[in-house]
């Protein structure tokens, strides 16, 4: 809508900061992940796509739509791919930059293979720094309060969808519950938002959603994790399993706490510290001694984003510490 027949007066819309520049100008916005990641197989049409097994399904399920074949590659407990990548000319390499820590091993990925046929899923690792590749895809639900959202950089001629996703309003109902209330009070509204993302024709990324990604402060989210991510590992760094150094990591999505200890994640949540397991459906495609096994297992996301800070990050560090003695 033109700015000369845009409404004056009446009744006000929800209230957010000035808009600010987008920290990923250049990207295709779309309403999710998996929308972009469809979009790309659309227009791109590879042979086949090498897929690492510890990955979210909800990834697998474009590859499917498109009719587009996939293989399986395993990682181990550093993220390195485990054997032999045969790759034809017309294949692709999808490589996970597993919580933001894996931006050493993708210079050495981009080194082996031809970089225009790798794609990199950032959905954990939003601040990373980017890389000249097929294309990168990022999921900005997973760090900002936003009601969807994916982002696809690519040097693909992409056309854009002309539809604008419209469910944006009916997936804030979780967001303004937990901003007005509890985290409990909006768990079902959050999962059935994420319920509505399941249909993933690619549309544009809603209105709403650009908006307050627009009014986002990305400096000051990014200064804040790395604060909490610092504090956590210098409490846990000793007993994680994850060899991590944090001065490598920007902005992380969480702080990736490996450990074989049972019960950490129980206590956790029922002190009401709120841990996801990531991804408990690779269980069912592989053997329980496996490596992905192990990290779907014991691979505790500790919460360190830009909503908390040193007394939150004490007692989550309090907790898991307790549980080890």
């Amino acid at each position: 809508m033109s700015s000369s027949n845009k409404a004056i007066g009446g009744y006000f819309e929800l209230e957010l900061p000035a808009q600010k520049p987008f920290l990923y100008p250049d990207a295709n916005c779309f309403q999710s992940a998996r929308a972009a990641f469809l979009a790309l197989l659309q227009i791109g049409k590879p042979k086949r796509v090498w897929i690492p097994l510890y990955i979210c399904d909800s990834m697998l399920a474009p590859l499917r739509k498109a009719g587009v074949e996939f293989s399986f590659y395993s990682v181990n407990e550093k993220f390195h791919i485990v054997g032999d990548i045969n790759m034809s000319p017309n294949d692709w390499l999808l490589y996970v930059n597993y919580f933001g820590i894996c931006n050493d091993y993708i210079d050495r990925i981009l080194a082996k293979f031809n970089p225009n046929q790798i794609v990199l899923d950032y959905s954990q690792a939003f601040y990373s720094p980017s890389r000249k590749c097929l294309a990168i895809i990022y999921s900005p639900r997973k760090f900002f309060g936003v009601p969807d959202g994916g982002l696809l950089v690519t040097c693909l001629p992409l056309v854009m969808p002309s539809v604008i996703d419209d469910g944006a309003v009916g997936r804030t109902t979780h967001l303004l519950k937990r901003l007005a209330g509890s985290a409990e009070s909006g768990y079902a509204d959050y999962q059935k938002a994420e319920q509505s993302l399941v249909e993933f024709e690619p549309h544009q990324m809603s209105s709403l959603t650009r908006r307050i990604l627009n009014s986002v402060d990305f400096e000051e989210v990014r200064i804040r994790r790395n604060s909490n991510l610092l504090f956590l590992h210098e409490k846990l760094g000793k007993i994680n399993k994850l060899l991590i150094d944090p001065l490598s990591i920007d902005g992380p999505l969480c702080y990736p706490f490996f450990i074989a200890q049972s019960g950490i994640r129980e206590r956790l949540i029922s002190e009401r510290v709120f841990v996801a397991t990531y991804w408990p459906d690779v269980l069912s495609m592989v053997d329980d001694s496996s490596c992905e096994a192990s990290l779907v297992k014991n691979i505790i996301p500790l919460p360190c984003d830009q909503r908390y800070g040193d007394e939150e990050m004490k007692k989550i560090s309090d907790i898991c510490l307790d549980m080890l003695v």
